[in-house]
């Protein structure tokens, strides 16, 4: 299919296997395509990173995966079972494997229920008995590092940022899932609070054997959890790749354009090239051929006519353009991202 891609999937290995996705939301102005025909895979223990402009269609993605966003076309497999079709009652059994954690953490909590409870929900709705449910909030909030004395009987206003996030980690890891779901776990939090997050959901991955889908604006925490990132603009799938090759020697121009923007505080190190131009095209009718031309400054008329496919241009790093940039050696020492020093940050 013309720009779907699938040059970068890469087999039954994979855990979850994303193919031609599409989701569509209609509106009185006529039919948003939030995602449209995006593919990729995500291997056993890995962790994809999902990053664009807000509006890109990331967060999209990942409630299309649990299904909690109504999926329009394409494929979706989970472990061995194809999941688009299946009815919402097994759809929720299948959620004990596949749990998600969200923006602002106070939102997602019950406010009128203690933390306690809060974190044995799903085993409550499995049929739980009261002792096993105990046992295992105790457990949960102890392994995100909440007291059991301090916090179980309070109520989410109670919480800060942080300890929220953290029972919303706990309730999504008591069901013991296989991959989790992070939509901008730590994009409302200070920088200190973020860096105790990430490194608990380093953490976490690792004790649970997790694999995790890990969407956020914020290009430097992209980088510095994820083995592979994949770069959406206006519902597309612009680059895929390693996180280290990708950031420092980016292929799309985009990509190029989204790192370029990123401020550092190093004056060696300035902005690499100029902001982006105009603004992002509407969803509701978005250019013909590749949808980031209208910004492009290497835009051709082939550009306007016909949808690039992902591809590899590098070894295992894939784009969807017609005229990926060439290989800059040494250019990582020019545009080097300015990643979260975990330990440093927490620290401080």
């Amino acid at each position: 299919m013309a720009g779907s891609g699938t040059a970068h999937l890469r087999g039954d290995e994979a855990l979850l296997s994303v193919q031609d996705l599409v989701v569509e939301y209609p509106s009185k102005a006529g039919t948003v395509q939030a995602v449209s025909k995006i593919s990729f895979d995500l291997l056993p223990g890995e962790t994809l990173g999902i990053v664009g402009e807000s509006g890109c269609g990331k967060s999209t993605t990942g409630r299309a995966v649990l299904r909690l966003d109504q999926v329009t076309a394409g494929r979706i497999r989970f472990g061995e079972e194809w999941i688009e079709d299946v009815s919402e009652k097994h759809m929720r059994s299948l959620r004990r494997d596949m749990q998600m954690i969200f923006q602002d953490p106070v939102s997602s909590l019950n406010p009128r229920r203690a933390v306690k409870d809060i974190v044995v929900e799903g085993l409550t709705v499995a049929g739980a008995d009261a002792e096993e449910r105990g046992k295992k909030s105790a457990s949960m909030l102890e392994q995100v590092g909440l007291s059991g004395e301090r916090f179980a009987e309070i109520l989410p206003r109670q919480l800060s940022g942080g300890q929220a996030q953290r029972v919303a980690i706990a309730r999504a890891l008591a069901l013991g899932p296989r991959l989790l779901i992070c939509d901008e776990p730590v994009s409302a939090l200070d920088v200190s609070v973020q860096a105790q997050i990430l490194n608990l959901i380093e953490e976490l991955k690792e004790e649970f054997d997790l694999t995790v889908v890990f969407i956020a604006h914020d290009l430097g925490v992209v980088r510095t959890v994820s083995d592979n990132v994949m770069v959406m603009y206006l519902g597309k799938v612009c680059e895929f790749g390693d996180s280290i090759e990708l950031y420092d020697d980016p292929a799309h121009p985009y990509t190029r354009a989204l790192l370029d923007s990123v401020p550092l505080t190093d004056p060696d190190k300035a902005f690499a090239g100029p902001a982006l131009a105009g603004d992002v095209p509407s969803p509701l009718s978005p250019p013909t051929g590749c949808r980031f031309r209208t910004r492009c400054p290497h835009a051709q008329d082939r550009c306007e006519k016909e949808e690039p496919e992902m591809r590899e241009v590098r070894p295992g790093q894939y784009a969807a353009c017609h005229f990926p940039l060439p290989s800059v050696v040494g250019r990582k020492n020019l545009f080097e991202i300015e990643t979260i020093d975990l330990e440093k940050a927490e620290a401080s």
